[in-house]
């Protein structure tokens, strides 16, 4: 177990503190490399016995099979001692029932391999189990230093103790074969307890220690990755990825695992393309190409005297300019063609959705005047419906032209906001 053993209640050693479901809560923390068993709430057939084989996790990654022969009554989450040699183990239950089946095919395991289970663990088996997975920590430490001292070139990456404490398995990375016949006698010397040595590859070391990836989650090896594939530069060629050891390479070290997950997909997007390696004979020189872009189906070329100048193309144009130069004639000048290429394209994008910024640019009709204000008045408050005033201190005019000259004020567009209107005085009316 991995998050079993923090998460344990110290009254009762078979609930955890947090989640209290006995390690079947769902999450990755007390069960690396789990499977969902989506069969459990299904009934099997009448007359149909359950598999009696089940899968037992151990400290972090490992997980075994054991057969149920005594038919006990087991579900994920029990506590069981098993068959080891020599002794017994305690593990837990992670997996019963018909998907099983699957996971033996899944990891190739034969039937003559797979050992017994002995009973549900009682309190003493729980107890020795508890004291010695508390010394582990210490262990380790006191392994590099005597690894260290002895001028070992490997690393001890993780200690399990077995169930019954009667041995324990110290796993170590090296680039190479270790002599370890010293090394096993002063273990042996220092701990009092059998000793197994066994070494495993840095991507199995970053699957036991765990850990979250530079895409935020949890490592794929420590979750779900069972099968380690080859990786190597190729994968990030094909992707168009810059070879940088900083930026590819995981937490241990290796070329990053995800670098397989879409290379099919590059692959066939890549069928249609032309060698990266093609060139185009123009009438200005040889051009290269530069840069492809996968998805976009496109490809940059340069003219061999200005590489700081590129032109783009799709790759049913790159295709028919080879084919030009197949027969013997040569390209126009890139850069004429890219721009007769542009200059004939549409653009029916009407609403512009390309632009970020569309909503941000405000279109408006009045370039320099104020906006009218149609509001209705409210309230009491007094309506501007005449635009001409009366000024009790004037008499009325009686001049016929000046109050159509008023009246035509007054009768035009009345959705614009006009001035106070003043009849002018002529000097042949006296004023009063």
């Amino acid at each position: 177990m991995s998050g079993c053993t923090n998460c344990n209640s110290t009254t009762d050693s078979t609930l955890p503190k947090g989640c209290k479901n006995n390690g079947t809560c769902g999450t990755i923390g007390c069960d690396k490399l789990s499977v969902f068993d989506w069969l459990s709430n299904i009934q099997l057939p009448h007359g149909m016995e359950k598999f009696s084989t089940v899968e037992v996790r151990f400290k972090n990654d490992r997980k075994a099979f054991f057969t149920n022969h005594d038919n006990l009554t087991l579900s994920i989450g029990d506590v069981i001692a098993v068959e080891a040699n020599p002794g017994h183990d305690v593990g837990v239950v992670s997996l019963t029932g018909e998907l099983v089946k699957t996971q033996l095919k899944l990891k190739k395991v034969r039937s003559e391999s797979i050992f017994k289970i002995f009973r549900k663990a009682n309190q003493k088996d729980i107890d020795t189990w508890q004291m010695v997975r508390e010394k582990e920590n210490q262990m380790k430490v006191d392994a590099r230093k005597i690894a260290q001292r002895l001028k070992l070139s490997m690393k001890i990456c993780d200690v399990e103790y077995q169930g019954d404490g009667s041995k324990a398995t110290f796993y170590y990375t090296a680039e190479g074969r270790i002599d370890f016949r010293d090394l096993i006698k002063e273990y042996a010397a220092h701990f009092k307890t059998k000793i197994d040595m066994r070494q495993i590859g840095y991507r199995q070391e970053s699957a036991k220690v765990g850990g979250i990836g530079s895409c935020g989650r949890e490592l794929c090896c420590s979750t779900w990755l069972s099968d380690f594939r080859s990786v190597n530069t190729a994968a990030a060629r094909y992707q168009q990825l810059s070879i940088n050891p900083q930026k590819l390479a995981g937490q241990c070290g290796k070329l990053k695992c995800c670098l397989n997950y879409e290379l099919d997909s590059y692959l066939d997007a890549l069928h249609d393309f032309p060698s990266t390696t093609t060139y185009i004979l123009t009438e200005k020189g040889k051009a290269n190409c530069i840069k492809i872009d996968v998805f976009r189906k496109k490809m940059w070329f340069a003219y061999e005297n200005s590489f700081m100048t590129w032109f783009d193309f799709s790759v049913q144009e790159v295709k028919q300019f080879i084919e030009r130069n197949k027969k013997g004639e040569k390209i126009g000048d890139l850069a004429e063609i890219k721009k007769e290429t542009e200059t004939t394209k549409h653009d029916f994008n009407v609403i512009e959705e390309g632009k970020l910024d569309r909503f941000d640019q405000k279109k408006s009709n009045y370039k320099g005047k104020r906006k009218p204000n149609n509001q209705k008045p409210k309230g009491n408050q007094p309506q501007n419906t005449h635009s001409v005033t009366k000024n009790t201190n004037q008499q009325p005019n009686n001049n016929p032209n000046s109050e159509s000259k008023a009246q035509n004020a007054t009768n035009t567009n009345p959705t614009k906001k006009f001035k106070k209107f003043k009849p002018k005085n002529k000097p042949n009316q006296p004023n009063s």
